[in-house]
């Protein structure tokens, strides 16, 4: 059969994936410095096995004669995203992926060395040497998924989002959004003149902080049996769903930013360790895409993190592991004032949730318009200040170090992905809606500490259904409707206008 030589393959491409994963989050919590070299050796090494396994010809004619085979349900679902992921790797020649891979290496070397200095005169030619590639993987990808061709970059991060759909939902988010920050900016300035931010009561040792981010893991779900925490640079969720490596960062000069990336990844890896088991060697048994990859994250950090009945249960953890005076004087709005500040500021990755999509919004419009050809890469400067001047009232046009400087994303060629994170945010809004209406009382768990049901439902319709459904098909399912920028307005009114 057809189907079993599909299923041998997907085992042995599940225990390269596991190698190769478990050996990248090594190499950013425990190896030591010398062992770069090697391991990045290795790893290539193993990456080149994978894409030789995972692109052979004769996959092509197993699929086919799969497709002929009596198969049960999930057996045609399996199939189904099996063909579209060999068609994903298959689409790109190799002299392509080779250009491609030099071309945003040597960019991103440059990125890193110039970005500091602000210096985008001379980061240009590269740039503009990765987007004539971008565009160009693009029209390869439209022309193999007969799609357009940003919704054909689209679609390796989140299969079935397309613009046409995504336009009209960021649209509307966007004109809300203008209209949304400077009421909640002087919400937020009348409650400070009433109760104003209180100072923090530092040094917190990392140590204690260890313990107080493992207690918050415990407590909302997270298996240490199949999962521990590590240091690194920048917080990850990484390994596999059998092993999962979760990674903070932290500071000694206050605690909230780690304990947050670290309720923030335990939902990255919750949703890894709650994915079907016995499809994990097929890509049915995978996550499904960013945009609810980071809805699971989201939902944690911002549905449950960031509201007060989840700190009826975490102030006394916090006393508890940082002891009576970690805080003095502090009670839950006070901390409510710290973890949901809002602020314009110029960096996406320390927005507060309410500027954070405008942020995101600005960088998936001009991306469509350097993929058609709209806008070029010289141009983005000033493109760049205009939507920031109109969507947040700040200008970056003398300043592209904290301008269009400031992400990775476009430095190594990943244009597509910006979409996810603001998507993650609107679909976790939309899932607690859900919830609760599935769960009326819900809130009463979360105040007394107890996520069992929380996980049960969210088990039930995102993490068991692996990649059986498309995005939108996805989101349809588990919440009743498709997606739909209300539910997070509405949050957004009830937590800094309520």
């Amino acid at each position: 059969m057809s189907f079993q030589k599909l299923d041998e393959l997907g085992r042995t491409l599940e225990a390269l994936e596991h190698a190769i994963s478990i050996l990248g989050a090594d190499e950013a919590t425990h190896m030591a410095v010398g062992g770069g070299d090697k391991r990045a050796e290795a790893m290539s090494h193993l990456a080149g096995l994978y894409h030789t396994q995972a692109t052979a010809p004769e996959i092509g004619d197993w699929i086919a004669d799969t497709r002929e085979e009596s198969l049960s349900e999930d057996q045609r679902l399996a199939l189904g995203e099996f063909e579209q992921n060999y068609i994903s790797a298959t689409c790109l020649p190799t002299e392509f992926v080779q250009r491609r891979t030099a071309a945003t290496m040597r960019s991103e070397q440059l990125w890193r060395e110039l970005r500091a200095k602000g210096d985008w005169d001379s980061f240009l030619p590269a740039l503009e040497g990765v987007v004539a590639l971008v565009r160009e993987e693009a029209q390869l990808r439209a022309d193999a998924l007969d799609l357009a061709p940003y919704d054909a970059l689209m679609e390796q991060y989140d299969p079935g989002n397309r613009t046409a759909e995504l336009d009209l939902v960021f649209d509307d988010l966007k004109t809300f959004l203008k209209d949304f920050v400077p009421e909640a900016v002087a919400a937020q300035e009348r409650r400070l003149s009433v109760r104003p931010r209180k100072p923090l009561n530092a040094p917190y040792p990392i140590e204690k902080q260890r313990e107080l981010g493992l207690a918050a893991m415990r407590g909302v779900g997270f298996d240490f049996t199949h999962g521990s925490l590590a240091v690194s640079h920048h917080p990850f969720c990484g390994g596999v769903p059998t092993d999962v490596r979760m990674t903070t960062r932290y500071r000694t000069d206050e605690f909230l930013s780690s304990l947050m990336g670290v309720l923030h990844e335990t939902g990255h890896a919750l949703y890894e360790q709650g994915l079907p088991k016995e499809w994990s060697h097929w890509p049915l048994g995978k996550a499904r895409g960013m945009g609810i990859h980071e809805s699971q994250s989201l939902f944690v950090e911002m549905q449950l993190a960031r509201s007060s009945e989840f700190w009826e249960w975490a102030l006394p953890l916090v006393h508890l592991h940082l002891g009576e005076d970690a805080i003095p004087g502090w009670d839950i709005p006070d901390i409510l004032n710290e973890v949901n500040h809002v602020e314009r500021g110029y960096i996406r990755v320390d927005a507060d949730e309410v500027t954070y999509p405008l942020h995101v919004i600005l960088r998936y419009e001009l991306e469509q318009d350097l993929v058609s050809g709209k806008l070029e890469a010289s141009q983005i400067p000033e493109a760049w200040d205009a939507k920031m001047t109109e969507y947040l009232g700040i200008s970056t046009i003398n300043d592209p170090k904290d301008g269009p400087m400031q992400d990775v994303h476009w430095p190594s060629g990943a244009f597509g992905y910006f979409p996810s994170y603001t998507l993650g945010a609107m679909i976790a809004a939309q899932q607690w809606r859900a919830l609760e209406q599935s769960l009326p009382d819900i809130r009463e768990d979360v105040r007394r500490g107890d996520f069992a049901r929380v996980n049960q439902w969210r088990a039930e319709q995102i993490w068991s259904q692996g990649s059986r459904w498309s995005t939108p098909d996805l989101i349809t399912r588990a919440t009743g409707e498709p997606l739909n920028a209300d539910f997070f307005k509405a949050h957004l009114r009830q937590r800094y206008l309520g």
